[in-house]
């Protein structure tokens, strides 16, 4: 058996599993008699730790996703891997983009950690890719992301709260709750809440607003350039597969990462995303509800740049927080309509 994993040292919050345990898995999955020619580690992901592996006998490679130890798991990334098994069946308005799950093992028998055997998507990573077209044709890829999202977010859920739950009756528990767990699971590794508590008040306040959302709608929860793949050969940059969405919620999609960062470079390619998705609420009630959603993102942000060992990004959380708490904490919902817009 050939088996690269990545090197890690003994720190690093992704921890590979052995050659022994891919194997186990393997005939788990596929039988007794299943044989691993290799197991390559792929580096892109930064939470699962994900193999592309070639089983004798198949056609075609699989992947294995293998979820964090359990007990490293942050209390607002709790069992992300189920909650991405649970959005399958909601999501089949993207079947012909996505993997297939092949298997999915949450008892610990095999290995002590909760991992998904998935179909191989064709393709190259976005990232890898798009920076090969010449900008002029970039605006056809972030089109065709708007039609994803809008796609996604058309799908209208039972509850508010991540898929596999918990459940929430209303949007503004959902908000709130999150943005108490993103804020103890800061206190579980040192670093400063009190500015995510503060923005948990302040929504708490405005529960109102929050709550004219009474629809819930899929969100994807981490669709952005990272995760999707794009033709090696097409002309112009053309998604072929979307994956990892084990970030998904029941929510307003405008608290979506994907609508955040559509919005984040206005006057770029990326506003030919607006043209396949449609444009966003610009009501006073909508800005005051997004300065609530960028808190959230920054906060979660700085959860996830710790994790990286990321430093000086961690630190510089702490400054957009408080520009976001400015405006969130010193206008009325008007006021911050016209400072935003």
């Amino acid at each position: 058996m050939e088996f690269r994993p990545i090197e890690r040292n003994s720190e690093s919050f992704q921890q590979p599993v052995t050659a022994d345990e891919i194997e186990a898995v393997c005939r788990r999955v596929f039988g007794a008699d299943a044989h691993v020619v290799s197991a390559i580690e792929l580096g892109s992901g930064m939470y699962n730790n994900t193999y592309r592996v070639v089983v004798a006998g198949r056609e075609r490679p699989v992947v294995l996703r293998v979820a964090p130890e359990p007990d490293k798991q942050f209390r607002s990334e709790r069992q992300l891997m189920r909650n991405e098994f649970a959005s399958v069946p909601w999501l089949t308005v993207l079947a012909p983009l996505m993997p297939q799950v092949i298997a999915a093992d949450w008892s610990h028998e095999v290995i002590a950690r909760d991992y998904l055997v998935q179909t191989f998507l064709d393709g190259v990573p976005a990232p890898d890719r798009l920076g090969a077209y010449p900008r002029s044709s970039w605006p056809g890829f972030f089109r065709q992301l708007g039609t994803i999202a809008s796609r996604v977010h058309g799908v209208r859920g039972p509850f508010f709260g991540p898929v596999a739950g918990p459940a929430f009756a209303t949007w503004s528990q959902a908000v709130v709750a999150s943005l108490y767990d993103i804020a103890a699971d800061l206190d579980g590794v040192g670093l400063d809440a009190a500015d995510v508590r503060e923005v948990a008040a302040v929504a708490g306040q405005h529960c109102g607003v929050l709550d004219e959302i009474t629809e819930p709608r899929m969100l994807a929860g981490d669709l952005w350039t990272v995760n999707v793949m794009l033709d090696p050969v097409a002309d112009e940059p053309t998604i072929t597969g979307v994956l990892d969405l084990d970030r998904t919620w029941w929510g307003d999609p405008a608290a979506d990462w994907t609508i955040r960062m559509a919005a984040a470079k206005p006057g770029t390619e990326r506003d030919a995303f607006w043209d396949s998705y449609g444009h966003p609420d610009r009501s006073a009630a909508a800005v005051l509800r997004s300065l609530i959603y960028e808190a959230r993102h920054i906060g979660a942000i700085r959860l996830e740049r710790h994790r990286l060992g990321k430093a000086d990004g961690v630190q510089g959380t702490f400054e957009a927080l408080a520009a976001v708490l400015a405006e969130l904490t010193g206008a009325r919902p008007d006021e911050a309509s016209r400072r935003l817009l």
